[in-house]
């Protein structure tokens, strides 16, 4: 598996940091695994430095004169559907998801490395700006970064940005429709190219009828159309197709969620602090809430236990107190001695009634060695029962064993797969463990992810959650760290310790 380049200079580093989260998505995508999703992200990324090198010296040659390239994110995403294509080629396609492959094998995806202008309309848009402004509309629009994001990344003024990101919406619609003019094209696209440029300017104007059916039926007019119409909320569908071709809008998907995952989805980006009171408030009673009730639950638990004490005891002071149904409640502290040991076990385990051990407080107590803190009632059902939901079967070692792997790592952020050996049949498994150093995971393939505080927690997918005896499970995340990455421990699977390999 190939290195990844080496930065030349702190920026480059950040650079790389940025842009590896998005090729990676593209590339999990575009394979059918996690492992070959890292291998195809590497070649992918390898390849678009160089590329982006090259074309950095070729500008230094020609005394500033600026060779016409896409900005960094972009061209790395088409050197992974490049890599992909060379995939196939050398008879590596078994890899690649096989809608890709009947797509590589396609005249679609000739257009992409065909003669420039038969080229998509939005992919000659972006070449032909400026970098600094094609980065922006493209950080906006298919990155989906809020606005002062992007103006923090891209070192513009605050004051100005919407005022400019709404200027080079309009630039990249100019070069579209530049391009539009100059593709080769028949005589019935030439006659409506006037009143396509008119029809998309203005949100109010309706579409002719005779323009609407050409649309319906040719590609490159219908491509042009979604670049040249700024409003109603395409760009973003038009940049991500016509630039990465396919996968683009699957692509444009993920990095919604990826980036409500990073900021919060909602997230004012102001500070709110009659929020945060109200959500602080909010806290505070509901931890009330839940005092008050594992409270009621103990009380009633001591209740249960001293009604069920033989009547006959000579130090029974319940029985003298009256028949009262608050007596077992008022008096436990002078009753509870005179109760035999086998007397509560007896009559805590023939009693399937209120009880704490369905409580998350009352099993953390009861069971703080367990190094899963999820409910005490999932975890005993887990374990309980056969080898179809994993439960060891009684007795011997760890009923699994997990590889960590650390894929790769940067400033502020890494890559790491997990791989499980399962002793026993599953047919759903949960992984859990606990990092030490901060570290919160932002995207995560092939299962569902959950974090709270250090604790995470991995699902399986619909499409993975049976696994045969002495099988393997795999999935992969990104996370972020910062100061100290250790490598995580206390695995478990559906709630079973694992031993390390």
């Amino acid at each position: 598996m190939p290195d990844l380049p080496t930065p030349k200079d702190a920026a480059e580093a950040a650079l790389f940091s940025e842009c590896w989260d998005a090729v990676l998505s593209y590339a999990d995508l575009c394979t059918s695994g996690s492992t070959a999703a890292n291998q195809l992200a590497r070649e992918a990324f390898a390849l678009g430095i160089r590329e982006a090198r090259a074309a950095e010296d070729d500008t230094v040659r020609g005394a500033g004169r600026r060779s016409s390239r896409l900005p960094r994110i972009p061209l790395l995403l088409t050197a992974v559907r490049s890599t992909a294509a060379a995939w196939e080629a050398q008879g590596h396609g078994h890899r690649l998801d096989p809608d890709l492959r009947l797509w590589l094998n396609s005249g679609k995806a000739a257009r992409y490395v065909g003669p420039p202008l038969s080229r998509p309309i939005a992919l000659r848009g972006l070449r032909d700006m400026q970098e600094p402004d094609a980065a922006l509309l493209w950080l906006a629009e298919v990155e989906a970064l809020p606005l002062h994001a992007v103006v923090r990344r891209q070192g513009l003024d605050p004051t100005a940005a919407v005022e400019e990101l709404n200027q080079v919406r309009g630039l990249f619609r100019d070069r579209c429709h530049r391009n539009h003019l100059d593709t080769p094209m028949d005589a019935e696209c030439r006659s409506y190219v006037r009143l396509l440029d008119a029809v998309t300017r203005s949100p109010a104007a309706d579409t002719p009828a005779d323009l609407s059916r050409h649309l319906a039926t040719c590609v490159e007019c219908a491509e042009a159309a979604a670049c040249l119409r700024l409003h109603g909320g395409g760009l973003p569908a038009a940049l991500a197709q016509g630039v990465i071709g396919w996968g683009g809008l699957a692509y444009l998907e993920r990095r919604r969620r990826a980036a409500e995952v990073r900021l919060g989805a909602g997230r004012p980006d102001a500070p709110d602090p009659e929020g945060t009171a109200a959500r602080a408030a909010a806290g505070r009673a509901r931890v009330l809430r839940n005092g008050l009730l594992v409270a009621a639950v103990l009380v009633s638990g001591l209740a249960l236990a001293v009604s069920m004490m033989p009547g006959g005891s000579s130090g029974d002071t319940v029985a003298q107190s009256g028949p009262t149904d608050s007596s077992p409640v008022a008096g436990p502290g002078v009753s509870l001695p005179t109760a035999t040991p086998a007397a509560s076990a007896t009559s805590s385990a023939s009693e399937p009634g209120p009880s704490t051990s369905g409580t998350p407080e009352a099993s953390g107590s009861a069971d703080s060695g367990k190094p899963d803190p999820e409910p005490q009632g999932t975890s005993s059902s887990t374990a309980g029962t056969g080898a179809g939901t994993g439960g060891s079967g009684g007795g011997g070692g760890a009923a699994c064993e997990v590889q960590y792997d650390l894929v790769n790592q940067w400033p502020d952020g890494f890559q790491a797969t997990v791989t499980v050996t399962t002793v026993q049949a599953l047919d759903a498994w949960r992984v859990a463990w606990s990092f030490h150093d901060g570290q919160r995971v932002d995207q995560m393939w092939d299962a569902s992810l959950a974090q709270s505080g250090s604790r995470v927690t991995a699902t399986a997918a619909d499409y993975n959650r049976s696994v045969a005896a002495n099988g393997t499970l795999s999935f992969g995340f990104l996370a972020s760290w910062q100061d100290k990455n250790s490598a995580p421990d206390g695995f478990t699977l559906n709630g079973q310790a694992c031993t390390n390999s």
